[in-house]
């Protein structure tokens, strides 16, 4: 069985959100302690990751030293932060295996997604990212050729296309070293963003991909039976914050396609996960799990969490 596992940003920060480097290491130990448990079960083991709180600092060192040097634009902290995470993954994950006595090769992949210049979130983006800040220090940046929002008293605001993920480029290169045994780490934070020109080369653009999203596509590409999104709670849920709030169990694609088009997920956090579960398991998935990080062993195999099957495969 292979199995593509997406980490939520709680997988790589501390219990307060804390991105701090000796808070990602801890974090990211716990989380490769519990994939390492599927890889001795053997389980083919895919990872991909979030990457929101580490831009994030990226951005922070963008914004205070803009005045000083050119900011490093969002395809470059997506690069860098694949890089980072993908090293402290390897590291941890490695550790975890020694321990059970197992060896396994890793490999990361700076991964590109292609998404479509034409996107119209590159026309008026709406994603908002990073800090607020005053409109003097947001007026520098904006120099730089950023876009940024005033958001009133809270100060201004940068906000990026977040376009949708058509092709993950390098999955090739993810699913030919998972064949040859690796335990491959890709498309982190979505994948680098690329759109390419009429004449067939890619660029990077100033966007963020969704996670989620990319995760399906990833999971397809490199024919991965399960897909598991790991997160900060043990179901989705609907009816949230309402008396009738109750966790979804056992899910077809209908039903869940039923909740996603009635608003029952917020567009920011568990709609994109719900959406993503739905695409891979209508894509000709065996099954998609969202639950948190402590359940992905049972998750697995459909025994905790969110599970979303095809009607024929509902048990």
């Amino acid at each position: 069985m292979r199995v593509l596992i997406a980490l939520g940003g709680n997988a790589m920060t501390g219990p307060d959100g804390s991105a701090a480097p000796e808070e990602q290491e801890a974090a990211i130990t716990e989380a490769m302690q519990h994939v390492a448990h599927l890889i001795v079960d053997g389980v083919d083991v895919v990872i991909t990751h979030g990457n929101g709180p580490q831009v994030g600092n990226l951005l922070v060192k963008n914004e205070v030293a803009a005045a000083v040097v050119p900011p490093v634009p969002l395809d470059w902290c997506g690069a860098q932060t694949q890089g980072t995470i993908g090293f402290l993954i390897m590291d941890a994950l490695e550790v975890a295996l020694a321990a059970r006595g197992l060896s396994r090769r890793t490999a990361v992949v700076v991964t590109r997604t292609r998404v479509d210049a034409d996107d119209p979130g590159f026309t008026h983006p709406t994603k908002p990212i990073g800090r607020y800040l005053p409109a003097a220090e947001a007026k520098v940046l904006v120099e730089h050729g950023q876009t940024w929002e005033d958001r009133g008293s809270r100060g201004w605001r940068r906000v990026v296309a977040s376009p949708e993920p058509l092709e993950i480029l390098d999955a090739v290169a993810i699913e030919t070293l998972a064949d040859a045994g690796f335990v491959v780490v890709g498309a982190g934070g979505g994948g680098i963003p690329v759109v390419r020109e009429p004449g067939g080369a890619l660029r990077g653009v100033e966007a963020v991909i969704d996670k989620d999203l990319a995760a399906d596509l990833l999971a397809r590409a490199v024919r991965a039976d399960v897909l598991v999104i790991a997160t900060d709670v043990d179901h989705a849920l609907v009816g949230y914050g309402t008396p009738a709030q109750r966790p979804i169990e056992r899910a077809t694609t209908a039903e869940m396609r039923g909740h996603l088009d009635t608003g029952e997920f917020a567009s920011g956090s568990m709609g994109p996960k719900v959406d993503a579960a739905v695409r891979f398991v209508e894509g000709g998935g065996r099954r998609a799990t969202i639950t948190s990080l402590h359940q992905i062993t049972e998750a697995v195999h459909g025994r905790a969490g969110t599970v979303i099957e095809n009607e024929t495969r509902k048990s």
